[in-house]
């Protein structure tokens, strides 16, 4: 886990692809399919970086089990306090295999289904 939050804090990109597996797979809260691969996973939480991670991010508690880490986050966004949870499991490898976020208010769902919606158009 200390990986994942140097590189959340850096917004690394490339530690990021680094840290996924080529199965990784991504939980959206928006996007009711799960995307499948490290190629779609690395684009969601990339775009995720410039979304929730603003100067306000915060995790506020985290649970840890073997292979497995419940985060939850507070942000701020456009004026709407945010509240969610990162759930990430990884292989023995270190690699994140799995990776979901859930999060509320439904008022913030809408700004972060708009705003990652606009990262990943800009991304193609």
């Amino acid at each position: 886990m200390a990986t994942w939050h140097q590189v959340a804090k850096d917004r690394d990109v490339a530690g990021l692809y680094n840290l996924l597996d080529e199965d990784a797979v991504f939980h959206s809260p928006v996007v009711h399919i799960p995307q499948l691969g490290k190629a779609i996973t690395g684009k969601y939480l990339s775009a995720a970086f410039e979304v929730f991670f603003n100067d306000s991010f915060t995790y506020v508690r985290e649970v840890h089990g073997e292979g497995q880490a419940i985060l939850e986050f507070e942000v701020e966004i456009q004026g709407v306090k945010v509240n969610g949870v990162d759930m990430i499991s990884w292989n023995k490898a270190g690699l994140i295999t799995e990776f979901k976020v859930m999060v509320r208010p439904l008022k913030a769902v809408s700004i972060i289904h708009q705003k990652m919606g606009a990262m990943l158009q800009a991304a193609q």
